[in-house]
């Protein structure tokens, strides 16, 4: 066993949305955009002349993409460039952005037509192909948005020939040239903290800007409040040549740089000018939890992070938590089976005491990596969520394919022993301790996707605190987890008061087979939420191959050997054409109201943005949000029993309210910011949004008296 759970953890990773786009041409259009690929070789391909590759979007009218920093949401987009030998690229070039304002937020970003740029080096090393041409490759990705956001993707392709001028954008590319942000050698710019605002002082900057205000945007993302506007009264003045802006820090900020840099901008339309600034913070940051409540988020984490008693309440929260994970359909079998050694060696008090030592330990060391792990991504920029490792169609797959084989082995059709060469099977009787530390691994890894219903308000909690703490929680959900195992382990009564060994037990063992092909089931239908269900069922004939070569290795004929062996090549042939099927999913674009179309109601419920939550509350509509995912059972079983009661749908449409569902089967940074801003980690939550009322983050339990409840605080409307 500890074979397989190896390559479970191998497998688990992170694989980017994709969005099918067929055979690579310069154009990819969109209902909301067009996207052309377009080159700038005014002097050929030669070394050492100047080469620009870039991305030209035409918006449709309303849609916006995002600058570098996109603000309070949104994504940057992102250019990926296939070069030959002999080429290498620079920097993205971005034009000057604008503010685009959506209710309260204050995104970075672009409408109508902009060119992003990447400038090309040609060395002597550089061979054109026969036809005397460079061909081009690109993959670009980009988020859409108006009301709701939209990311897409497409693969580009572009032939430029070699020994001629290549200049039909000349005009779209010396534009973007004259909008680069100048940068300012002689200026001086010194940092200060007051009143929890950065301050700069600025002094050198150029005399036709003295006595302007101008624009600033921040290169660092959740550095300062993005919403926040330069008014000559209240952020910026001058004095003797020396310009003053506050900036109120953000509460979302993860760390303290040491540089920080902005980019400014004064003019309007072709006379617009940008320069660059940086600085140098020599003072220490204030803690975000200092910061004060006018730049605090509008909704306050369930759990508060101020003093001892709150830590010690998330502890608490955190080992009871784990404890209920034990009854997850999931884990229960794995509990069960470790508990059956009891019964058949019963007398063995030290090996029960050293394996519930060992499976304490699997479990704590698993909890403490998977926690690390988020905690260090979301430090360097990846916007990742608790649970994150289903949000992978390939760990999915793998997980699909382990169960299947444990499933098979309780019900007796094969034995690890039998199907593993002898020195790798005998692994778990030489050495019994390792098994029960990989059963502990096994059953975090199934486990810690449930957690959110238990603990959501620790966990979002964790992801806030120093990494010491964080990982105190994590750890105490571990011991949580272990400790019936660990409690039964030391106790003896407990082998005592199991029957001694007889038929029950086999009988025991192949009723476990069950809950293990129940959540295989689950698996495959979130493999089918993730992609498609052509995915599913390629996935469902790939179990059924892995039955077929299992039964086969059993037989001891010749013509069974060679079926293994035919089988054994099919599988590894549907295996490396479905891992490529699973990194482009078919139209991603529906994903955000996949789930809606499983509820009885599909047609109440649209895809969750931020802007649409804003334009919703504008227009005095309030809005309930789901954050829900297809992994997630807690999820479907309060979309079953509660989001799709018929008292429940009343009372919500009796109030007007907006019903906005936030898939979070796949990965998508935009839900993982706005469950931080909530103060949680993982799914489900659930979000009641009034016009001028603070947001009301209900249960994760929920239930149709809740619902009513929190429905009660609105006025009852018309429909």
């Amino acid at each position: 066993m500890f074979k397989l759970i190896s390559c479970v953890l191998w497998a688990v990773g992170l694989l980017g949305s994709a969005w099918a786009q067929g055979v690579p041409t310069a154009v990819v259009s969109t209902p909301q955009l067009r996207a052309e690929l377009v080159a700038h070789a005014p002097q050929g391909l030669q070394a050492g002349q100047p080469m620009w590759v870039g991305l030209q979007l035409t918006h449709q009218p309303e849609w916006h993409t995002y600058w570098r920093n996109p603000g309070d949401s949104g994504l940057p987009t992102q250019i990926e460039l296939n070069l030959p030998a002999g080429i290498t690229a620079g920097e993205v070039q971005w034009p000057l952005p604008h503010k685009l304002k959506a209710g309260n937020l204050t995104n970075y970003g672009f409408e109508k037509t902009v060119l992003l740029a990447v400038p090309l080096t040609v060395t002597q090393a550089f061979k054109p192909n026969a036809s005397q041409t460079l061909d081009l490759q690109v993959h670009a990705n980009w988020l859409i948005c108006r009301l709701e956001c939209i990311p897409q993707e497409g693969d580009f392709a572009l032939r430029i020939p070699v020994n001629s001028s290549f200049a039909p954008h000349a005009a779209a590319f010396d534009a973007l040239q004259a909008q680069q942000p100048q940068s300012l050698p002689n200026a001086k710019v010194t940092t200060s903290f007051e009143a929890q605002r950065l301050v700069l002082q600025v002094s050198g900057l150029p005399a036709s800007l003295h006595g302007q205000m101008m624009s600033v945007f921040p290169n660092t993302p959740e550095l300062v409040e993005s919403a926040t506007e330069q008014h000559p009264q209240a952020n910026q003045a001058w004095q003797d040549g020396v310009w003053t802006v506050q900036l109120p820090l953000s509460n979302l900020r993860l760390n303290d740089p040491k540089q920080v840099g902005f980019l400014l901008t004064t003019g309007m339309g072709a006379a617009r000018q940008g320069f660059e600034i940086s600085a140098s913070v020599t003072q220490a940051w204030p803690a975000v939890s200092e910061l004060p409540a006018a730049t605090a988020p509008a909704i306050a984490p369930v759990v508060s992070d101020e003093g001892a008693v709150g830590f010690v309440l998330a502890l608490l929260g955190a080992f009871v938590g784990g404890l209920i994970l034990n009854l997850m359909p999931c884990v229960l079998p794995v509990l069960a089976i470790k508990l059956l050694g009891f019964a058949q060696h019963s007398r063995a008090h030290r090996a029960h005491r050293v394996a519930g030592m060992a499976y304490t330990a699997g479990v704590v060391l698993s909890f403490l990596a998977l926690g690390a792990g988020v905690l260090a991504l979301r430090a360097a920029g990846e916007q990742l969520g608790w649970g994150f490792q289903l949000q992978s169609p390939a760990v999915v797959s793998v997980l699909a394919a382990f169960f299947t084989l444990i499933a098979l082995n309780l019900f007796g059709l094969f034995e690890f022993g039998q199907i593993l060469p002898s020195r790798v099977a005998s692994f778990q009787y030489k050495h019994p301790v390792m098994d029960a530390a990989l059963s502990g691994v096994l059953a975090v890894a199934v486990a810690s996707p449930c957690t959110a219903p238990f603990m959501g308000a620790s966990l979002g909690l964790a992801m806030t605190l120093p990494a010491w703490q964080a990982l105190s929680i994590f750890m105490v959900m571990g011991l949580g987890l272990a400790a019936p195992y660990l409690l039964a382990s030391f106790v003896p009564a407990v082998a005592r008061v199991l029957p001694h060994p007889g038929p029950w037990m086999v009988t025991l063992r192949h009723l476990l087979a069950f809950p293990m092909l129940a959540t295989v089931v689950w698996l495959l239908w979130v493999l089918g939420q993730q992609t498609s269900l052509d995915a599913a069922m390629f996935a469902l004939g790939g179990l059924l191959l892995l039955a077929a070569f299992i039964w086969s290795l059993k037989q001891h004929t010749l013509a069974a050997r060679g079926l293994a062996w035919l089988i054994a090549a099919i599988l590894v042939w549907g295996a490396l054409n479905f891992a490529e099927e699973l990194k482009a999913p078919a139209n991603i674009t529906t994903a955000s109201s996949a789930s809606a179309t499983t509820s009885s109601t599909p047609n109440m419920w649209q895809p969750w943005s931020e802007a649409a939550v804003a334009q919703s509350l504008a227009q005095g509509r309030p809005v309930f949000v789901d954050f829900t995912a297809a992994w997630c059972v807690t999820c479907q079983i309060n979309k079953k029993s509660t989001l799709s009661n018929s008292d429940v749908l009343a009372d919500l449409a009796a109030r007007q309210v907006t019903l906005m569902r936030a898939d979070w089967t796949r990965r998508d940074p935009a839900i993982t910011a706005a469950l931080t801003a909530l103060g949680r980690s993982g799914v489900p939550v659930y979000v009641l949004h009034a016009p001028g009322k603070t947001p009301l983050v209900l249960s994760e339990l929920l239930s149709v008296s809740k619902m009513k409840e929190a429905l009660a605080t609105l006025p009852a409307t018309q429909p």
